[in-house]
């Protein structure tokens, strides 16, 4: 499977072998972004959810997803994560946007652990508010930055 690290000879899964690259400041960028009815969005910005604090409990979210991500993802590696920021904004009239950003010194990189990060905050953000607003969405998931390693950095458009 040409291209495709996680595959070997035969085309079966199999996890990448990343024992003899050297260890390097890495670091990755997260966005995704609930939409929901202007509603919602007040009733976040007030703090009146009836499950409590919805972006407080989603940076906490986020930050323990971040931490496991090899346990979720199957080929993932573990990582000694070194530093996870969640940032959760109100988006006027009707969205959360969200960024986390993930650090480490390693051999691999933290771009899955960004994602989940975003990705666990934006569906606690949904699990809090989905009483009042079963039609919230989550769109745009994806790596906005990263940096360090062989690859280099990139930075979305």
């Amino acid at each position: 499977m040409s291209g495709l690290t996680h595959f070997d000879a035969a085309g079966n899964a199999a996890m990448v072998d990343v024992g003899a690259k050297p260890v390097t400041d890495r670091e990755a960028s997260a966005r995704a972004r609930v939409v929901m009815r202007p509603e919602t969005l007040a009733v976040i910005r007030a703090g009146t959810a009836a499950k409590g604090d919805v972006l407080g409990v989603a940076r906490i979210a986020g930050i323990m997803a971040a931490k496991r991500t090899a346990e979720l993802i199957p080929l993932c590696h573990p990582l000694p994560v070194t530093s996870v920021r969640v940032e959760l904004e109100p988006a006027e009239p009707d969205a959360v946007e969200i960024r986390a950003t993930v650090r480490t010194s390693g051999r691999t990189g933290v771009e899955m652990e960004a994602l989940t990060a975003a990705s666990v905050a934006a569906l606690t953000v949904y699990d809090m508010c989905k009483a009042i607003d079963r039609g919230m969405r989550v769109d745009g998931l994806r790596v906005v930055a990263k940096s360090g390693g062989k690859s280099g950095d990139f930075i979305a458009e």
